[in-house]
């Protein structure tokens, strides 16, 4: 920093000592006074050097605001951003070297390839000697670095790099690597890969140091943007939408201080401002409403895409926002947002394709969420390592598949199944559904009353309370022959449920069974059946038959009792590792049967831990592999009236005392309490349980079970969406041997790259919540910097970083490295805190700053990445859509939900729909959702919108960093003829003559405010009132053609407006809609 010395004389201030003689001279003229500051620049990104700042005899005693003024001066010019003293000449390992290497030389000589067994890319690799002696770079002496000479040689068999790989390096480049080899080959980590550290600065940061660049490449900066500019740039930035009228009127009339900032807080006060930023965290998600392959079915995923708005309209701080995303149904008791959150670990593509592996699509399923994880929290191309070491980032094979490990044990199936809701899911519970449901309670409760007063005085003899009889006997109870029981949820996890008959397959039992072909675990899923009571002495069963030459590896029978741990396995008990093995979770029954003829699976009930009493509620009929033909199942056991507790009251009784309370009806919990003798207990019973009444209550038991059907119904109809959750066991994680998932390697356990700071673990095993926190712990160097750098991608157009998803050895280096740090740091210290960041960017000068650009600046820095200027970029598709939408009045700002369908061509979703599935053609919405917001439009992974598309939206099928802006005909095409654009013109048009004004130039000024947020320029006034009266002239002489252009769209336009006048104003509205400025954020 500036040492500052006060004298009678002078006061000064001095700088560090730096190398470069170059000088800039600066001049601070204010009354009384005249200073002059007289300072080196030097080639780094700091400005200053050596200098000094000189002020007349007792200024400082004079004017003790001098000093303010000087202070004031410096860090507008980023001048105390110095360094410290000792700055090091000559080129820098990452600045210099790096690429020069990356480019050329690592992809043979790095961490994957060691050609030679020499790596370049580290420097005990690349200063050992080889056999010969000789020593590919000597530090300090080029003449004896046989890398050099390689470089320079003029023989093509010995120069490097060979000719194979297409590489020269520039005579400059020689010369780099040879200057760094003088001084000494210093090698430095990764500049990413380094812990975050907050550089020192005054005053504004952000300007401070973009202003220092800015004076280090000895360009000027632009005034401040216009006020009608800046609002609409704010605006579009924060919410997606230009300024309404009153916004704007609000932002121009108000002239006191802070007005700028005022109005900044209330966009972050919008709900709009959630949907937007949502907008841009979804591309990275890869969010998406169908699954993406095959019959790219629907999804049920939009409660996540909901759930990231209201984060961002809550402003959730950044590190719970990603604990809750990548580990939410890890936290203590988990609420339902927490376990929507994890939806972002379910939106990567799926399939249920014939022949798809199952053992494929797990090894698939998690490549993509590792994949995904390490692109958007950690800015690293992890996927390169699928395969092998990354060859130019220290991530190993070992490290990715350790990361891997975290998303292996997924409890989902491999397989979607096509399904609206596949497994793991979660209901939404909302007010709808709790009114609705409130009800049909009210109507239960009220008839329950009535049927346990009817149970009083019924006489009732027990058939535990008669004399000893013969021996009960075994009988069948049958759950599934034909069908599985009415009323029950039934699904499969591979390929769909599939039935035949004798004709096309075996037949056990009935005129039906099942046949399942599947290459990997493959189940139908019986849930929600009406409870089935084991019966004393129990023997659960199913029939199967065994392809010859097409045996599974195992077939296992799976019961649910309030969960689904009860399982038996034939054949390989390994193969499908759910359940504790050697416990009654999962327990070994032996070989396979016999292939070509019937078998029965039998096992007892007891020994998977069905005790008599218990009631199961579902099953599962599962194989690994094969072909099997499954039949007749169910339960064979006593049939004692003494033990069913639907015919005795003792039996009955019983087996509720060993329920836990917390799952009984409260009333049947409280008369439990009163005691065996307890009349209202037996009147409880006889209503509601026991068969011996049933003749007496048939019709109000029927009057209850259509009421609890309707409650069923009423939450089977309610929303869900997917969530993440572990399996019970994890699945064993290896490295996989060239990325394929059927050959196995090294075993892996969760764990976190070498490179990086360990991460503290809660248990033996780490966990996905071990892995979010370690994510966001302020030592992890990374994911501060990849978040804000996309933030800042967001609000100035492209990131300090350009590559934003890749802070590896490949991507680029930083544009302003300390202020990306400075960033980095203060967005942890600040708690996380979103908004708090976008708000010093949008304070900061440099937003603020004009666009305009001139041919100098342009060829100085043509991407802005210096900005000098204000940032200008086209708009976003979305943002194109929603701000015709928004001024014409058309937008329907209804939130949440499922997406809508709005106006496409027809023919997009039909040549690439399948038969059966459910997206196979698109079904234009009506009304109001026509016009929602873009966010919500319904995404077709293999038929994107084709507005979205033409405008670089992605399709979601993967992680996507930064869009691309291109530029095409179609887009032009699109914007002139496009129904939603030229609807929402004519609406805008009928806006401008019901509250424009009474003249042209009124209805001009106002349509211009509305699309532009600025008042028209003279010659602008000019040419659209030119346009107007010839349009209108074609149109009076015309009126067919107004009436025609006018039908365009699904809205109507109010009648009794003159038809011809509307129509030219319309073509003036698009016209409008059609300029530059419009689908720019000026």
């Amino acid at each position: 920093m500036a040492e500052i010395l006060g004298g009678a004389r002078r006061s000064t201030l001095f700088y560090p000592a730096a190398a470069s003689s170059a000088r800039f001279h600066w001049r601070f003229m204010k009354p009384r006074a005249n200073l002059r500051v007289d300072f080196p620049l030097t080639p780094s990104f700091s400005p200053l050097g050596s200098g000094k700042m000189t002020l007349p005899p007792g200024t400082c005693k004079r004017n003790p605001l001098m000093l303010r003024y000087v202070l004031a001066a410096l860090m507008t010019t980023g001048l105390f951003l110095s360094p410290a003293v000792g700055e090091e000449k000559g080129p820098r390992f990452n600045g210099d070297i790096r690429p020069i290497l990356a480019d050329a030389c690592f992809s043979c000589h790095g961490q994957g390839k060691k050609k030679g067994d020499l790596r370049l890319d580290q420097f005990a690799g690349a200063t050992a000697a080889a056999a010969s002696g000789l020593q590919a770079i000597h530090p300090g002496d080029p003449g004896k670095s046989e890398m050099l000479k390689r470089v320079k040689s003029p023989d093509a068999k010995l120069r490097m790099p060979p000719a194979s790989v297409k590489k020269v390096l520039t005579p400059e480049q020689v010369k780099t690597l040879e200057a760094w080899i003088a001084a000494g080959a210093k090698y430095e980590n990764h500049w990413s890969f380094e812990t975050v550290a907050r550089p020192t600065a005054l005053g504004n940061p952000i300007d401070s140091f973009i202003n220092a660049r800015l004076q280090k490449e000895n360009l000027s900066a632009n005034p401040p943007a216009s006020p009608e500019t800046l609002i609409r740039r704010v605006a579009f930035t924060l919410t997606g939408l230009p300024p309404t009228l009153p916004e704007l009127d609000q932002y121009l009339n108000d002239k006191a201080a802070g007005a700028y900032e005022r109005m900044v807080d209330r966009y972050f006060g919008s709900p709009r401002h959630g949907e937007e930023m949502a907008r841009h965290w979804l591309d990275a998600a890869r969010y998406a409403d169908t699954h993406g392959l095959h019959l790219d079915n629907e999804r049920q995923m939009w409660a996540y895409r909901d759930w990231v708005i209201q984060a961002f309209n809550g402003n959730l701080p950044f590190d719970r926002f990603t604990i809750e995303q990548i580990a939410g149904d890890l936290l203590p008791n988990a609420k339902e947002s927490q376990l929507l959150a994890t939806g972002f670990n379910r939106c990567n593509v799926t399939t249920s394709e014939g022949g798809s592996i199952n053992e494929e699509w797990i090894f698939r399923n998690a490549v993509d969420r590792t994949s995904t994880m390490m692109e958007v929290w950690l800015g690293l191309t992890g996927g390169c390592s699928v395969c092998h070491d990354h060859k130019f980032d220290p991530l190993t094979a070992k490290d990715y598949y350790s990361l891997y490990a975290f998303f292996h044990s997924s409890a989902g199936p491999a397989l979607d199944g096509n399904s609206l809701l596949t497994a793991p899911n979660i209901k939404l519970k909302g007010a709808e559904y709790a009114k609705k449901v409130a009800a049909i309670d009210v109507e239960i409760s009220a008839l329950r009353k009535k049927m346990e007063s009817a149970g009083v005085g019924l006489v009732y003899a027990d058939p535990a309370s008669a004399p000893p009889g013969t021996l009960p006997k075994e009988t069948e109870n049958v759950w599934f022959d034909d069908a599985f029981p009415q009323g029950s949820r039934v699904f499969a996890l591979g390929q769909p449920t599939n039935y035949v008959d004798a004709k096309k397959g075996k037949v056990f039992s009935g005129e039906k069974a099942l046949r399942r072909d599947d290459s990997g675990l493959a189940q139908d899923v019986c849930e929600n059946m009406p409870p089935m009571t084991i019966p004393s002495g129990g023997k659960l069963f199913a029939y199967v038959f065994i392809q010859p030459g097409k045996e599974p590896k195992a077939l296992m029978l799976q019961y649910l009792k309030g969960d689904w741990k009860h399982r038996a396995v034939w054949g390989d008990y390994d193969i499908i590792p759910w359940g504790a093995a050697g416990t009654t979770e999962r327990v070994k029954m032996g070989p396979l049967p016999q292939a070509g003829k019937w078998a029965r699976l039998e096992v007892s009930s007891e020994t998977i831990g069905l005790k008599s009493g218990d009631q199961v509620t579902g099953f599962a009929l599962t194989q690994h592999g094969g072909v099997v033909f499954w039949d007749k199942a169910g339960i064979l056991g006593n049939s004692s009236p003494a033990c069913d507790p639907k015919q005795s009251f003792t039996a009955w009784r019983k087996q509720m005392l060993g329920r836990e309370v917390a799952g009984l009806d409260p009333e049947l919990a409280r008369l439990l309490k009163e005691g065996k003798d307890s009349p209202r207990l037996l009147a409880y019973y006889l209503a509601f349980v026991s068969e011996k009444s049933a003749q007496e209550f048939s019709v109000k038991r029927k009057e209850l079970a259509d009421l609890e059907k309707s409650r069923l119904a009423a939450e089977a109809a309610s929303p869900g969406s997917f969530i993440f959750r572990d399996l019970p066991s994890p699945r064993q994680s290896f490295v996989m041997l060239r990325g394929e998932y059927s050959k196995p390697g090294e075993k892996v356990e969760p764990g976190t790259p070498a490179f990086l700071p360990p991460m503290k673990r809660n248990g033996a095993r780490a966990t996905r919540l071990d892995l979010a926190n370690w994510l966001v712990d302020p030592a992890n160097p990374l994911t501060s910097r990849v978040i804000v750098n996309r933030f800042w991608q967001q609000v100035f157009g492209a990131g300090l970083v350009k590559s934003s998803g890749d802070f590896g050895a490949q991507g680029e280096l930083p544009s302003h490295p300390e202020l990306l740090d400075y960033l980095a740091s203060s967005f942890i210290e600040d708690k996380w805190d979103v908004r708090n960041l976008l708000r010093k960017m949008v304070l900061s000068e440099a937003f603020k700053r004009h666009a305009r650009v001139t041919p100098e600046r342009l060829k100085a820095d043509p991407e802005n990445r210096l900005l000098a200027r204000g940032p200008r970029l086209r708009l976003d598709a979305e943002q194109i859509r929603d701000n015709v939408l928004f001024a014409s009045g058309l937008i329907d700002l209804t939130m949440g939900g499922r997406g809508s369908m709005p106006y496409q061509p027809p023919n997009i979703w039909e040549p690439v729909g399948f038969t059966g599935s459910n997206t196979s053609s698109y079904k234009q919405d009506k009304g109001g959702n026509l016009y929602r917001r873009s966010v919500y439009v319904f995404i077709k992974r293999t038929a994107p919108a084709p507005f979205m598309a033409n405008f670089d939206a992605p399709n979601r099928e993967a992680f996507c960093a930064k869009r691309e802006r291109s530029n095409t005909p179609l887009q032009a095409l699109q914007l002139l003829n496009d129904v939603q654009h030229f609807e929402a013109a004519k609406k805008l048009a009928e806006r401008m003559l019901l509250e424009g004004g009474q003249t042209a130039e009124q209805r001009i000024r106002f349509a211009f405010r509305l699309a532009l947020a600025r008042e028209p320029a003279a010659i602008e006034l000019e040419i659209f009132q030119e346009q107007l009266a010839r349009h209108w002239k074609r149109y009076q002489s015309d009126p067919a053609a107004a009436a025609a252009l006018l039908r365009v769209g699904e809205a109507k336009t109010k009648a009794g407006l003159d038809e011809p006048l509307l129509a030219a104003h319309a073509l003036l509205a698009n016209l409008l809609f059609n300029l530059d400025e419009t689908i720019t954020r000026n």
